[in-house]
């Protein structure tokens, strides 16, 4: 077997392997020999066909059936002689040959990766503490979550909510498929693109009104993304809220059994320590690999950033397919996720280096103890932990995790850290977003 390798650019290789002729007659001449005894041929009795008949009528047929095995032999053996890892999937197509058999293998390989300076990260960890004003602030986010409503007879104001029918026009066309019945807006709460809600403030039952609003230009609908878009609405109702009294009940809803305010605030405030250290954790790794990937500059294999883009678009897609949307494919173009999957895989491929490169290994009791944290939420959690510990790719997933949080801690060890102090509400509205 003869093989050569071109470097079609930085990453892309053409691989040509050339079989010898004599190791095609031989793979061809042991398929032909099994044929003949298995065949049946008018005119001879079963597997007395001769040699020559079988090579004249089956003989392009088994050439074919031996190429295909020949490139699965030989492929492999071919990268392992030439020492390349091909990124994902390759290109193959065989050529005519008189003499021997030939086939050239098109495809990616992985990257050189250099960790110089991975050491020398610059990182801002970010700190807060929980207040009492935030206590005060998540109470009456508590209260909201259980106001009731009330018609009233005077026009909207902010807060209030307003059963409408609306329709849509963008370029002369309906975009909302005529008219939208019984829809319900709760003014401030920014559930409508922007502008929208506002139009809503001074109306009463009855009211009609048309206006003009443009949709941003990171809308999920690429058709609409960043157009003007004419609303007619129309106004059946306007309820305005009324939040209920931190009493006793309103306490115990919330799990303190006791009813005590005291007892509540201090049972948020533990809550929303929680939150917070949570919160801060995710931001400080986020900080982490986003200074390592500025740092290592990596040149990144096109098929995986593809299978990336793929990984992504699913959620959307099982989504749309729940709710019965059509085309949402089209309405995901590829380029809505180019940059998320190239940090993606090429963080993922950095990381891969450094664990490599350091020996680094999962600590099982980790592993083990995220596991039971997240099975507190469970009534059963030991049913949960055993339903995990079941199945070896559940596992692997939080080993996964756990590792890769391994080796941010690795990073931070070594990293230039500069603090900053900021607020709970801070930290948690920039996690939201």
């Amino acid at each position: 077997m003869q093989v050569s390798v071109e470097k079609t650019s930085e990453l892309s290789r053409k691989m040509t392997v050339n079989v010898p002729e004599t190791v095609v007659q031989e793979k061809m001449a042991e398929r032909l020999k099994t044929l003949a005894r298995q065949v049946k041929i008018d005119g001879f009795r079963p597997g007395k066909v001769p040699q020559h008949v079988v090579n004249k009528l089956y003989g392009d047929k088994v050439r074919g059936e031996v190429a295909g095995d020949l490139i699965q032999s030989t492929y492999y053996d071919a990268l392992r002689d030439q020492d390349l890892k091909p990124a994902g999937q390759p290109n193959i197509h065989s050529l005519d040959e008189t003499e021997g058999f030939k086939y050239i293998a098109e495809f990616e390989v992985y990257p050189e990766i250099s960790l110089a300076g991975v050491d020398q990260l610059e990182v801002t960890q970010l700190s807060a503490t929980v207040e009492e004003s935030d206590v005060d602030a998540m109470i009456e986010k508590l209260r909201t979550q259980k106001k009731t409503w009330s018609q009233v007879e005077r026009a909207s104001q902010e807060s209030d909510k307003v059963s409408i029918s609306f329709s849509g026009v963008s370029e002369g066309e309906n975009f909302t498929n005529g008219k939208v019945a019984d829809f319900q807006v709760e003014i401030g709460a920014k559930q409508m693109i922007p502008g929208f809600e506002d139009n809503l403030v001074g109306l009463k039952a009855g009211d009609s009104k048309t206006f003009s609003v443009t949709f941003p230009e990171d809308y999920g609908n690429a058709k609409l993304a960043g157009k003007v878009a004419e609303f007619e609405i129309e106004v059946f109702n306007v309820e305005a809220p009324a939040l209920p009294e931190v009493d006793e009940e309103f306490i115990k809803s919330y799990g303190t059994d006791d009813g005590a305010l005291n007892t509540f605030r201090a049972d948020i405030k533990s809550n929303m320590q929680r939150e917070l250290e949570q919160a801060l954790h995710g931001k400080l790794k986020n900080a982490v690999l986003e200074a390592l990937y500025e740092k290592v500059q990596i040149d990144i294999p096109n098929v995986l950033i593809d299978e990336e883009i793929e990984n992504l678009k699913k959620p959307y897609l099982e989504s749309a397919k729940r709710q019965k949307l059509k085309n949402a494919e089209s309405q995901l173009p590829k380029e809505m996720f180019v940059e998320q999957a190239k940090r993606r895989v090429a963080l993922g491929m950095i990381l891969g280096e450094i664990i490599h490169a350091n020996d680094l290994k999962v600590d099982d009791a980790k592993v083990r103890w995220t596991i039971e944290d997240m099975a507190k939420s469970y009534e059963q959690p030991e049913a949960y932990v055993s339903w995990y510990y079941g199945d070896k790719s559940r596992l692997q997933g939080v080993q996964q995790m756990v590792l890769e949080d391994q080796t941010v801690d690795w990073l931070l060890e070594k990293a230039k850290i500069a603090k900053e102090t900021t607020s709970f509400n801070a930290i948690m509205e920039a996690n939201q977003r």
